[in-house]
């Protein structure tokens, strides 16, 4: 979502929210900076992962692929962010302002999986692609949602009040689940659950990533029980019936495949 006006709030004696960093007599939110970061680290990643490429892609088709992904991405962030609150988009007295300033990853995740499969259609091929980039993406998304803890309530990434031991001031002096850092909690249990699956297991091209996106996609669809969210049929909001659609399709490709892609080492 767009970032609201960066007001600070004493919420620790040594804490501010949004967090800023001092860049050359500036302050600079830090949420920006980790995004920018996320996805440089992961970028270098894949490009580290892919020396030792094993998929069966020209250059040309693997530019086309991670165009559609990229485009994809991108408009399935933005498009699905913009629809959470279908109100204020229908209110927006610029509309193309209003779906540029809020994406979700949920969009990108699920619009980069349609661009890749639509690309795929059009080239001819029927490889997977996926494998490849599960870690850089677990490691793009982690680092992103430390900027996502650190700017508060000054950006809609956050949960909703809550008396439980997890409860955090996080800028508005009200006790409230830090989902940001529940988030980075679940992708690094999700990465050190992969690694033990990929060693531990054979499986066909494509399932690792699979397993990736049956599994966030379900973490998110629950998480947002606890965020501020507008329902949009079923009590469910607009990034919970991505996440219903999503899960489906891969429990779907699991029931359909699963005798062949998965045994034991």
């Amino acid at each position: 979502m767009a970032c609201r006006s960066a007001v600070k709030s004493n919420t620790f004696e040594t804490m501010d929210f949004p967090a800023t960093v001092h860049i050359l007599g500036k302050d600079v939110l830090l949420h920006p900076i980790t995004e920018s970061l996320g996805i440089f680290v992961g970028m270098r990643y894949y490009t580290f992962l892919k020396r030792n490429d094993k998929e069966k892609f020209s250059n040309i088709n693997s530019l086309l692929i991670l165009i559609a992904a990229t485009l994809g991405a991108l408009i399935g962030s933005h498009m699905i962010g913009s629809l959470e609150r279908p109100d204020d988009l229908m209110k927006a007295p610029d509309v193309w302002a209003y779906i540029w300033l809020n994406n979700t990853i949920v969009g990108g995740l699920a619009g980069g999986l349609i661009g890749v499969e639509a690309m795929k259609a059009i080239i001819g091929k029927k490889e997977s692609t996926g494998d490849r980039m599960v870690y850089p993406l677990i490691a793009a998304m982690f680092i992103g949602r430390i900027g996502c803890f650190f700017t508060g309530v000054y950006e809609e990434t956050y949960g909703l009040p809550t008396d439980s031991v997890f409860g955090m001031d996080l800028g508005d002096h009200v006790l409230r689940h830090p989902v940001a850092l529940y988030e980075m909690v679940f992708l690094a249990a999700l990465f050190v659950f992969l690694k033990y699956f990929q060693r531990n297991f054979s499986y066909r091209s494509g399932v690792l990533f699979q397993i990736f996106m049956l599994l966030y996609f379900s973490f998110r669809f629950f998480l947002d029980f606890i965020k501020p969210k507008y329902n949009i049929i079923f009590g469910l909001s607009t990034i919970q019936l991505v996440c219903v659609f999503i899960i489906i399709y891969y429990i779907y490709l699991f029931k359909k495949n699963i005798h062949e892609i998965i045994r034991s080492r």
